[in-house]
């Protein structure tokens, strides 16, 4: 889950998003946010960025389910590890941007898993899952079928405000999504995972850089400025031994 896509998954169930779009109606929705009471000043900022977002506006007309797909688009027209019938698991899925991305890039068998419940995406497994509860790779594992040629990870957890906490409960996760990786992936393979302040601490940094060939931290142009995540891409997995 994005740092600024956090507080639009809290707001509306996962879906498909209706094509297209009325510039008058979303005229009129502005002016509804300006004078509604008892919304709080926090929300109406997100209602108006979410109008003005061109990315918003761009997934709502070419059918994704939410501007986050366009960062995977970026990311794999730099680094390439979307494959044709390429086997991929997507943690932190929830609305599913990033699997149609992959579907429609030529991935044959896709897993989505996410905390909160998705609507089903034809040509992928949709699994509601807490990927950090025992057993819950085992099972991400029994639906992939095989080794996966390619492990992303969005997952991010609800934040407290406090800098550090929120850091550690960060970089667990992206810490058992690239253990995750090590036992999943086949050699080749690629590693995707959001990170946060600064990117991935030094430990995790140097164990990704001993399993993969090349390792990168980037940030897309679809990332909004003001936000701290950026991704971290590990390509050409190795086999230890």
């Amino acid at each position: 889950m994005s740092e600024e896509d956090g507080e639009e998954r809290r707001r509306r169930r996962s879906g498909p998003v209706t094509k297209g779009g009325d510039q008058r109606a979303a005229k009129q929705f502005r002016e509804r946010v300006k004078t509604a009471r008892g919304r709080k000043y926090s929300s109406k900022l997100w209602l108006e960025r979410q109008l003005n977002d061109p990315y918003v506006k761009m997934a709502q007309m070419e059918g994704y389910r939410s501007r986050a797909a366009y960062k995977l688009k970026e990311l794999d027209d730099k680094f390439k590890f979307l494959k044709p019938g390429a086997r991929v698991a997507d943690l932190g899925a929830a609305p599913g941007g990033w699997v149609q991305i992959a579907l429609k890039r030529g991935a044959s068998h896709v897993v989505g898993v996410d905390l909160l419940e998705m609507d089903p995406i034809d040509g992928a497994i949709m699994m509601t899952l807490d990927f950090t509860e025992e057993g819950a790779p085992d099972k991400v594992k029994e639906a992939l079928g095989g080794p996966a040629d390619v492990i992303m990870s969005d997952l991010a957890p609800w934040t407290t405000g406090h800098k550090s906490t929120d850091h550690l409960r960060i970089m667990g996760l992206v810490e058992a999504a690239a253990d995750f990786a090590f036992d999943t992936l086949k050699p080749g393979g690629a590693f995707v995972a959001k990170v946060f302040q600064g990117g991935a601490e030094d430990e995790l940094l140097a164990k990704l850089k001993s399993r993969f060939e090349k390792v990168r931290h980037w940030k897309p142009q679809s990332s909004r400025s003001e936000s701290s995540e950026t991704y971290l891409v590990a390509l050409n997995f190795k086999r230890e031994g």
